[in-house]
């Protein structure tokens, strides 16, 4: 909500803290200082917010980092509204990101540890579901605070509401979160089996699932005790043990597009982009609710398609669809801002891009990343993957005002249209399938060296060229993972991809 309730205060905060750019300036000082304010909450989440999530989970456990979280971003939601320099304002959004960072590590892990496995990605996602709703709802508070009146002793008192009102969904997570069970395995990890199993009958069906479940963290702690004895530094560890180099690899691919896929550079800016191509205030704010609708409805089929269809398939689809959209927006700025096609298409063409982000980029990235680490560094894994997200949200929102001064909105879209070709190939190269697995039967996926996953997947793409577009007669090739009835790590990708 926070992103997009700035996205409002865009357009009546810089004129009067007396940093609005001038018509024409291009990448001025004041398009800097408008990309750093916006982006100082992602810059805190980045260097300090992420990496208080195991500290204070370890102490608070999952519902108290989450309940700690909350009560620090209401407070400094409200300390946005009334700073008086923009200075101010940058501290205080600054602040922010020491809530917003350990609430989005500990959510996505909190749901992955109580979910079971075939519908843990559509729980998990529940957490972009509402997120996509947050931002929707921030467009919502824009629209309806744009033109409350200034008070006696009192300046910019709309968009003072607009910053300060993100803050009162926290209050209502506060209320809540002491209602929901504690993670389990967070109990197991600290020795409170009890607890635990209390919690695993409130998440199952029946006492015998929650029996089950029990054992099954039971017996991965213990091995993963002993894998750690020896562990000297488990940061370090994300890099040197190869299954989890592999789990850091994929996820911070995946986390790292998420922002230059180009999504945030709209719900930062959407406005602007909107008053730019020749949209009134009133016309632009309600053109971004547009926006967040769309976002927020489109994040729905993902929540059946994302443990069916699959991760890695939805951003194969995501990817190209997201290109194109990009590039159909940015083309529409040349269209004579007389034609009633110019507002026309470049609003469809965001509207476009937004759907095809929100089942596949949208909620994939914290899915996959909540999933992807071993339990014993999954707090750290986390960390990483979310302080990538959050320091590419900042280099977003620093960036693109000053780009859209310089390369205008054309070059802007097509900037990003490239990066999701980029994240096309990754995704295909370099991120496994998490679908359907319990968080344990995942070492095998990423016991796959990066080499042979790679080489797999590129033979799999011309196998499937070749069989459905060039409507060859072909058999299947051999699967890749032990769960599907090959050796993973011995197959002979080289010669044909044949089981060794």
């Amino acid at each position: 909500m926070d992103e997009s309730v700035i996205n409002g205060a865009n357009l009546f905060f810089p004129t009067q803290f007396g940093i609005q750019p001038a018509p024409g300036s291009g990448a001025s000082r004041e398009t800097w200082l408008i990309g750093l304010v916006n982006g100082a909450p992602s810059l805190c989440c980045a260097i300090l917010g992420c990496w208080l999530t195991e500290p204070l989970n370890r102490w608070l456990g999952r519902r108290g980092t989450i309940f700690v979280a909350g009560l620090f971003s209401f407070a400094t939601c409200i300390w946005q509204g009334v700073t008086n320099s923009w200075p101010h304002l940058l501290v205080a959004r600054f602040f922010l990101g020491f809530g917003l960072g350990p609430k989005t590590t500990t959510v996505p892990i909190y749901s992955a540890e109580c979910a079971p496995p075939l519908i843990r990605g559509a729980l998990v996602m529940m957490f972009q579901t509402w997120t996509a709703f947050g931002i929707m709802f921030g467009y919502v508070m824009n629209f309806a605070f744009r033109n409350v009146p200034d008070p006696a002793g009192i300046r910019g008192l709309n968009w003072r509401l607009m910053l300060g009102s993100a803050g009162i969904p926290a209050l209502i997570i506060v209320a809540q979160v002491y209602f929901c069970p504690e993670s389990p395995r967070w109990y197991m990890m600290k020795g409170r089996y009890t607890k635990a199993f209390e919690s695993l009958r409130l998440l199952r069906h029946t006492d015998v699932q929650a029996a089950r479940d029990l054992y099954y963290i039971h017996v991965l702690l213990e091995e993963e005790k002993r894998l750690s004895k020896n562990t000297q530094n488990k940061f370090l560890e994300l890099f040197t043990v190869p299954r989890n180099r592999r789990a850091t690899l994929a996820s911070s691919i995946i986390m790292f597009m998420q922002q230059f896929c180009g999504i945030n550079a709209i719900a930062y800016y959407s406005s602007n982009i909107f008053v730019q191509s020749g949209f009134s205030q009133t016309a632009a704010l309600l053109a971004s609710f547009g926006f967040g609708a769309v976002n927020f409805v489109f994040a729905g089929p993902a929540i059946w398609t994302i443990d069916t269809f699959g991760r890695r398939n939805l951003l194969l689809v995501s990817f190209p669809l997201m290109a194109v959209m990009l590039l159909m927006t940015g083309f529409a700025f040349w269209i004579p801002e007389s034609s009633p096609a110019h507002v026309g298409i470049i609003a469809l063409g965001i509207y476009l891009f937004t759907a095809a982000y929100s089942p596949g980029e949208g909620p994939v990235p914290l899915t996959y990343a909540a999933e992807a680490f071993p339990l014993y560094v999954r707090d750290l894994g986390m960390s990483l993957a979310t302080s990538v997200t959050y320091f590419f949200t900042f280099i977003i929102a620093l960036t693109v005002p000053a780009l859209l001064g310089a390369w205008t909105p054309q070059g802007v879209f097509a900037w990003f249209a490239a990066w999701n070709i980029f994240g096309f190939l990754a995704a295909l190269l370099f991120v496994p399938e998490t679908k359907a697995l319990s968080l344990e039967e995942l070492d095998q996926v990423f016991s796959v060296s990066t080499r042979n996953h790679a080489t797999y997947q590129l033979k799999a793409a011309g196998h499937n060229f070749r069989r459905y577009v060039l409507r060859q007669k072909l058999g299947e090739m051999p699967p890749l993972y032990e769960h599907e009835g090959a050796i993973g790590e011995k197959m002979n990708v080289s010669g044909g991809a044949q089981a060794a």
